[in-house]
């Protein structure tokens, strides 16, 4: 006896089709394999489709039981097979999928299949619904999903399938016996989930650091990396959780990107199908290389993928482990990391704004107007040495957030608020959008050598001010792009369409670190 029923995974961001093939055979002794690479959470499939089947009131068969998940040379992982499983178990026993047509009930043959099994026979929610969703959408020879219904509002993002939630294996059974009715779940699509701007901290709790409030406001609009050095109190942290505030909202493809990706690591909450707002993640210094880009035996995303069109926030950069920082370079410099293994290589996007917090010195007190630091000179140039020059070359911004006077500390809140910048970085970012049109990029950060030649044309005198502040302080090439993309984003923030000599002044002054500590 032997039945398939199409069932899906992912692999990296994208999804494909598994089949699952049940064969029962009466020869050998009774006994339950599962074949096609399986990990362990597919292994154990056996015990919750065998106990599901039975408390749910319906025939398991105790003869010789083969599933083979194809293809067979792709490793498969998770509990979303036991769903197919079952119901493929059932129609080898020839309980499911009869030949008799009922109208309500749709043909098995085009539809997928995901979803976990309890004990009871209820369905559980599983990862990785929306690309799944969308594999099924591009697939001419697909029609819908049948999955727990927990998962329904994700897969609904998708408008062009039918969806079929369900409760339990019991509650299917008889939906394709034709004893009862599953009503497919509307396709919401993600035009119709939009959020306004919500502002739980603003810009306009931050007293002085007017300069540091400036550069972020760049760094917003252009998409630009920024590192803050300065004394604990300074109020690093703080400026750093208000970036978010003042971050353009997310496009219909930005969004959908997003979710893909906590959708594959099982980062999205209870009711939320779509994740709306630009995500902000603050790993622990303690975090390893493995959890900060991805890995695993099948490779998932990691925090810098996780903060996808967000903000990755690296607070006291010095005390992450040096090979841990090192591994920034390839997602900061290309906008996505490669995790090899040595049966695959995966790509993940992992274009993300970097805000790193530091402390000037190991005591925090180097160059301080009130406290004097206790640190030797060599203690000093040891603990900035552990950001390299390399990895500091690839952060657009560098400045310094001294302590903040105590008149402004004690006075109220003079400025502006979220609110108000968020309309200015708004309208950088559209001219951003509207002038790369036609280009694969959202942002000036993401210029490239060819775009620069094109974009980032000044006038003799910007271009001669650029070359004198080369000489003087040394930049590298790569510090001399990176200075002309902020200078394009001030000119976007101005509303001008060309770069003037004004803004690669105040392009300079945001790279003063270069020359000050690591000179």
């Amino acid at each position: 006896m032997f039945a398939k029923v199409l069932s899906a995974a992912t692999l990296g961001i994208d999804a494909y089709v598994v089949e699952v093939e049940i064969d029962i055979s009466k020869s050998g002794l009774p006994r339950f394999d599962i074949v096609g690479l399986p990990d362990t959470a597919v292994k154990e499939s056996r015990e919750r489709v065998r106990t599901a089947i039975e408390n749910s009131d319906l025939e398991f068969s105790y003869d010789r039981v083969t599933a083979n998940l194809a293809p067979a040379d792709t490793k498969k992982e998770g509990p979303s097979f036991d769903l197919p499983m079952a119901l493929g178990m059932l129609a080898a026993q020839g309980l499911l999928f009869n030949e008799t047509e009922h109208i309500d009930t749709p043909g098995h043959k085009d539809l997928v299949f995901i979803g976990e099994l309890s004990l009871d026979g209820k369905l559980r929610p599983v990862s990785g619904v929306l690309p799944i969703a969308i594999m099924v959408g591009e697939n001419p020879s697909l029609r819908g999903i049948v999955l727990p219904k927990d998962n329904a509002p994700e897969a609904s993002l998708v408008s062009n399938i039918e969806i079929y939630p369900a409760e339990s294996l019991h509650e299917l059974v008889r939906f394709f016996w034709g004893e009862t009715k599953i009503e497919p779940y509307p396709n919401t699509g993600f035009e119709e989930l939009k959020e306004a701007h919500r502002f739980d901290v603003c810009f306009s709790e931050v007293k002085g650091q007017e300069h540091a409030k400036r550069a972020l406001e760049i760094a917003a609009a252009g998409n630009h990396n920024c590192i803050m050095v300065g004394p604990p109190g300074s109020g690093k942290t703080m400026l750093a959780k208000r970036l978010p505030g003042i971050l353009p909202r997310l496009s219909r493809e930005e969004a959908l990107e997003v979710t893909k990706l906590y959708s594959i690591a099982g980062h999205l909450k209870a009711g939320e199908a779509v994740i709306r707002r630009r995500p902000f993640r603050n790993p622990h210094h303690t975090i390893s290389n493995v959890a900060l880009v991805g890995g695993g035996s099948v490779p998932k995303p990691g925090e810098v993928s996780l903060a996808h069109h967000g903000v990755l926030f690296l607070d006291e950069m010095t005390e992450f482990k040096r090979d841990v920082l090192e591994v920034l370079r390839q997602p900061l410099e290309e906008g996505s990391v490669t995790i090899s293994r040595a049966s695959m290589s995966l790509t993940f996007p992992a274009s993300f704004i970097l805000i790193a917090a530091m402390n000037p010195c190991p005591c925090g007190w180097y160059g301080d107007y009130s406290r004097e630091c206790i640190c030797s000179p060599r203690q000093i140039q040891s603990y900035l040495k552990k950001v390299s020059g390399p990895l500091l070359d690839r952060i657009d911004i560098h400045i310094e957030t001294p302590r903040v006077e105590t008149e402004k500390l004690t006075s109220l809140p003079t400025g502006e608020p979220s609110a108000k910048i968020i309309g200015r970085t708004n309208e950088a970012r559209d001219r951003q959008l509207k002038r790369y049109a036609d280009e694969p990029i959202y942002s000036n950060s993401e210029l490239n050598s060819r775009l620069m030649k094109q974009y980032c044309g000044m006038p003799p005198e910007a271009e001669d001010l650029l070359k004198q502040a080369i000489k003087t302080y040394g930049y590298t090439a790569r510090a001399y792009d990176r200075i002309r993309k902020l200078a394009l984003t001030i000119a976007d923030l101005a509303g001008r369409d060309g770069i003037k000599t004004e803004d690669i002044a105040e392009a300079v002054t945001l790279r003063t670190l270069d020359r000050k500590y690591w000179g």
